[in-house]
């Protein structure tokens, strides 16, 4: 022990070195990347994603039936043979008009249901619930009310309201190629439209509301304010509606099966439902897998088109 003398002075202590950094760590635990999370996830869409995506073309270049008794590889016979069956042109022209038919009423219709439940102020929700509602029932239950309604014959609401009004009854709507394809879209534009308006109501109630009040202010009418904020506001929301409804319209399969069975005489037949007919009434499931790639590659074109659109105008409008 060392003691000092009054007016010695003591020389400070030495700072202690600095500790050595730890080692670098070679192995990092998977939840410092986030696999424990993700692993599950990636577990279930191997399974039932990647690996039938992958079975499924496997599949198409064989001959392979129902019944798992042959499946042998031919190459790309079946998607030669596809290309030039009648049956595939017909039945993809059909799924084509349907998709014309319904893509353009649903958004415009959804947009006009949205802007008068948006601008209304009673009994709003009786509004709104009555046209998301028919959106939640089953495809089985939205047919079944239909085909009451248009029911060819006196049995039919709506051969039953014409003959009220003098007018001649018993339209063929569904057994009749002139009406069959409109009444499974008018069915479908009941059914479905109830989910664009709902986005398009989301979508309008983010507007700022100041963007209104200074066009006002402004002297802008209606219309204008209409057609100069409202419907520019809403261009990324359409561009996400028309999306999802050329999609949905393309896999048009249920309302089709139901109403009419593809008929009368094919003219209603979609694409998905000549794949059904082809694997499990035909038995060639390898024939049916392929044309279901077929199709897959032109959703795919349709939807990267779109895209690609949609992309060009964001950066028209950046500039």
């Amino acid at each position: 022990m060392t003691t000092t003398t009054p007016g010695e002075l003591t020389a400070p202590a030495e700072p202690a070195p600095p500790k050595a950094p730890p080692p670098a760590t070679v192995r990092r635990h998977w939840s410092e990347h986030g696999l424990v999370f993700t692993l599950p996830f990636l577990v279930v869409y191997g399974l039932f994603l990647v690996w039938p995506l992958l079975s499924g073309i496997r599949m198409s270049l064989t001959n392979a039936d129902i019944a798992g008794t042959r499946s042998d590889y031919i190459g790309f016979d079946n998607y030669a043979e596809a290309l030039t069956d009648p049956d595939v042109w017909s039945s993809l022209w059909n799924t084509l008009w349907f998709t014309l038919l319904s893509t353009v009423p649903l958004v415009v219709v959804g947009l006009v249901l949205a802007l008068l439940a948006h601008h209304l102020r009673v009994v709003a929700w009786l509004w709104r619930l009555s046209w998301f509602a028919p959106f939640l029932l089953p495809s089985g239950v939205v047919c079944l009310l239909w085909l009451w309604v248009i029911y060819p014959s006196d049995f039919g609401f709506a051969d039953q309201l014409l003959a009220e009004f003098g007018l001649h009854p018993g339209i063929g709507w569904l057994t009749d190629t002139r009406y069959a394809m409109l009444s499974v879209v008018l069915t479908t534009i009941w059914w479905t439209v109830g989910f664009n308006f709902l986005l398009y109501l989301a979508a309008l109630q983010s507007i700022p509301q100041h963007l209104y009040e200074a066009a006002e202010l402004d002297g802008a009418g209606a219309w204008h304010r209409l057609r100069h904020i409202t419907l520019p506001q809403l261009r990324s929301t359409t561009g996400v509606v028309l999306v999802l409804q050329l999609l949905a319209s393309l896999k048009i399969f249920d309302q089709v099966y139901i109403m009419t069975g593809g008929g009368p005489d094919e003219s209603t037949r979609p694409i998905l439902q000549y794949v059904y007919q082809s694997g499990f009434t035909g038995y060639r499931i390898g024939y049916a897998s392929a044309i279901s790639y077929i199709f897959f590659a032109l959703i795919v074109i349709v939807s990267l088109i779109q895209l690609r659109i949609t992309r060009r105008r964001r950066e028209e409008n950046a500039l």
